[in-house]
């Protein structure tokens, strides 16, 4: 076992695929898009794969002929239409509100580092009961750079009043484990989310954990594994 970050005082998520298992709405926007533009249905699987990497990845699944522009085009209506749905099956994944209650009864802090649209973060994190919850929450619009960069990281720890080295980081994405790594957080691979196609076991995460459950057991134990 490995310990935890001495005198531990917060845990940061990425959002989509972290917390929420957000890939059906984003991908009945996606269907209702393809619908307006008069083209083909992708499959489900390979849209949910790129759900961490947003809104331009799952528009050039469902339109894979278009270039860069094409795609930019579309982003805004796609994400008119997501907002329509965001909230119809969109769920936090099993095991995290036990995980977020146990983080809060023993006197530390969470907080949500995303790439998604500050309008959309605001709304779901609202919708889910963690606004007055959540210590920080910083988007993908929150600063002129995003996630792999550090700097939204170290914004929601400046936020909460979280000593970077002294805190966790966990996404499903390897530019989550970039941004929480560059920042001086323990990184946390969160294998249950979306992936990107990518093996968590290659990011070189300080731990990779199968389900939100094994770290509120870890976090129980105040360690974690190696």
């Amino acid at each position: 076992m490995k310990p935890l970050p001495q005198d531990l005082q917060g845990v940061l998520f990425d959002l989509d695929g972290t917390l929420l298992d957000s890939a059906p709405d984003l991908y009945d926007a996606l269907v209702a898009l393809c619908a307006e533009q008069g083209a083909p249905v992708p499959a489900y699987e390979p849209v949910r794969e790129v759900v961490s990497r947003g809104s331009r990845a799952l528009i050039g699944v469902g339109f894979p002929a278009l270039d860069q522009a094409g795609v930019l085009a579309l982003v805004p209506r796609y994400l008119e239409l997501y907002q329509d749905v965001m909230s119809r099956q969109t769920r936090a994944f099993d095991g995290v509100e036990p995980l977020l209650a146990l983080i809060e009864a023993q006197g530390l802090r969470w907080g949500i580092v995303t790439n998604k649209p500050g309008f959309l973060t605001d709304e779901i994190v609202r919708q889910m009961g963690w606004a007055g919850r959540a210590c920080a929450v910083v988007s993908g619009d929150t600063l002129p750079v995003k996630k792999p960069d550090p700097a939204p990281v170290l914004l929601a720890c400046e936020r909460a009043g979280l000593d970077p080295v002294r805190c966790l980081f966990v996404g499903d994405d390897r530019r989550d484990v970039l941004a929480g790594a560059a920042a001086g957080c323990c990184t946390v691979a969160a294998a249950w989310g979306y992936l990107d196609g990518g093996d968590p076991h290659a990011w070189n995460a300080d731990l990779v954990l199968d389900a939100p459950s094994e770290l509120t057991v870890l976090l129980q134990r105040g360690a974690v594994a190696a």
